[in-house]
């Protein structure tokens, strides 16, 4: 299947380092892409048009979602809504832990930041095994509001990611798959 036109000029600025952070890991390295403003546009453009008039807020997850998640803000109107690591945020927060490969993390939101059932779009860079976009999705739930979907740049194919969000019922897309 041929490549959308945003998806292709975000593809042809990826840059792939072998052997990154641990031996047999290929790095998909994304900062080309931020580093091009036509190009983070069209990633941008690109992540929001599969959930247009779906979505009144984009929610970016910590850190490299903070980019795109403000990028698909300015092309779609929408307010960003920042879903922080944990301790990052100065006020009452709601949080909600998930499993990594050794412990746990947490992220969080303000309580209240958004309106009672808003319509939120979970962006991200990289979409692997799912656990942090799955604790976004749960977090956006238990402070009320509704996940539209979650859309991210790049997503890594075999881990199960994809399939973890879909069996709860959420809407996912990637701009690329590798």
């Amino acid at each position: 299947m041929p490549l959308s036109p945003e998806a292709a000029l975000v593809d042809s600025l990826i840059t792939t380092i072998p052997n990154f952070p641990e031996p047999g890991i290929d790095f998909r390295d994304l900062t080309p892409v931020f580093a091009d403003g036509p190009a983070l546009a069209a990633l941008a453009r690109g992540l929001v048009a599969p959930f247009e008039g779906r979505f009144d807020h984009i929610g970016g997850l910590e850190a490299r979602g903070f980019l795109i998640a403000g990028a698909a803000s300015v092309v779609s109107g929408a307010g960003v809504l920042s879903v922080r690591k944990a301790g990052k945020l100065p006020r009452a927060v709601l949080s909600q832990e998930y499993a990594l490969e050794y412990g746990t993390a947490a992220l969080e939101v303000h309580i209240g930041q958004l309106p009672p059932e808003s319509r939120v779009l979970i962006v991200d860079d990289v979409l692997a095994t799912g656990g942090t976009a799955l604790a976004a999705a749960n977090l956006i739930e238990r402070a009320g509001w509704r996940v539209a979907g979650i859309a991210v740049a790049l997503e890594l194919g075999g881990l199960g990611g994809r399939a973890r969000l879909e069996g709860r019922g959420i809407e996912t897309f990637s701009l690329l798959t590798y």
